[in-house]
């Protein structure tokens, strides 16, 4: 069964609690209590490695090339993205501290998600 992944900023006001909360950010975020995020798992082992995050360093022009190195890391570490698929119930929420909420981590992992999940569970047309 295919489920909803969706990513989620862990600063602001608009958290929601539904769904499965995987923290998928190699650091903790800055200024937030442990106790204080609601999430329910913390995957550092999907992040960017961090010598592939420093090189990136948010520079917006390095995005294509951080994407495509990042999916190669993603590919070596596919076993520990598929067991996160089955982890939980409900909806699977990615959540990340970037302040770029398009150009991050946790949207290459939900689009690496989807298309594992669209090649394990193929819609029937």
């Amino acid at each position: 069964m295919k489920r909803n992944i969706r990513c989620e900023r862990v600063y602001g006001d608009a958290q929601s609690t539904s769904g499965y909360r995987v923290l998928v950010d190699r650091l903790w975020p800055r200024g937030i209590k442990k106790e204080a995020l609601q999430h329910d798992a913390w995957h550092k082992d999907v992040a960017p490695t961090t010598e592939l995050r420093k090189w990136y360093g948010h520079v917006l022009e390095r995005w294509p090339e951080f994407k495509r190195r990042y999916i190669d890391e993603l590919n070596a570490n596919r076993p520990a993205l598929e067991a996160l698929l089955h982890e939980g119930r409900g909806d699977l929420v990615l959540l990340f501290a970037s302040k770029d909420e398009v150009h991050n981590s946790a949207q290459v992992i939900r689009e690496y998600l989807e298309e594992i999940q669209e090649e394990l569970h193929p819609e029937k047309h």
